[in-house]
């Protein structure tokens, strides 16, 4: 990656935090946002909970885009591209929390790379001629690049967790031939009585099976 796209990156970041809370600060020195891959999945949460955070991002996007107002031109675009870009990954993320799944969270990844790459496609616009169309090509690369290694990841959890299902459903098979089985072998020995005995018996092995 040239150093041109590096230095962007670092001051992109989606750094969609210092928007609302640094008005007159450059831009390069807001905060920068974790890296795609770097993504921890959070724990899940309620409805409520991911009600709120849905409520929560809605605000906080009107507050990031009510201190851009105070700029102008490329550095507003920017400004602007980090509060979009922050509610998107907010409300993203809060799904995957809710829903839990390698999807949901997949979905979550790539809002965030595309939240990214809009930020860095912002500050690519301050630049001209080759340097500019290199900015352009380099942050859409990686945009491509965070993607697929989303969906990698993606498929990777969904292999996991179809592997587990077929596994705890042949344990379940396996337990359930095993205890017929038995069942099968205490019946039999219920054979060397007769009359009120071999009803006892017969009863105790249904109620020691599950057997209606």
């Amino acid at each position: 990656m040239s150093k041109l796209l590096i230095a962007l990156f670092v001051a992109a970041g989606l750094s969609i935090a210092g928007c609302a809370t640094q008005k007159d600060a450059p831009v390069a020195a807001a905060k920068p946002m974790a890296p795609v891959a770097t993504i921890t999945p959070v724990a899940p949460i309620s409805k409520d909970a991911y009600d709120i955070s849905v409520r929560n991002a809605e605000t906080q996007s009107k507050t990031d885009k009510d201190a851009c107002s105070s700029r102008s031109g490329n550095a507003k675009d920017i400004c602007l591209a980090e509060a979009n870009g922050k509610e998107k990954v907010a409300k993203a993320d809060a799904e995957a929390a809710y829903k839990n799944t390698p999807t949901a969270r997949e979905d979550a990844r790539v809002t965030r790379a595309e939240a990214t790459y809009n930020v860095a496609k912002e500050k690519c616009g301050g630049l001209a001629g080759n340097p500019k169309d290199v900015c352009v090509k380099e942050a859409n690369a990686e945009l491509v690049k965070a993607k697929a290694d989303a969906k990698v990841d993606r498929v990777t959890a969904d292999t996991r967790q179809d592997a587990a299902t077929k596994q705890a459903d042949a344990l379940k098979q396996a337990n359930t031939d095993k205890r017929d089985a038995e069942y099968k072998v205490a019946i039999e020995k219920c054979d060397a009585f007769a009359g009120p005995a071999k009803d006892a018996c017969i009863s105790s092995a249904k109620v020691q099976y599950g057997k209606s």
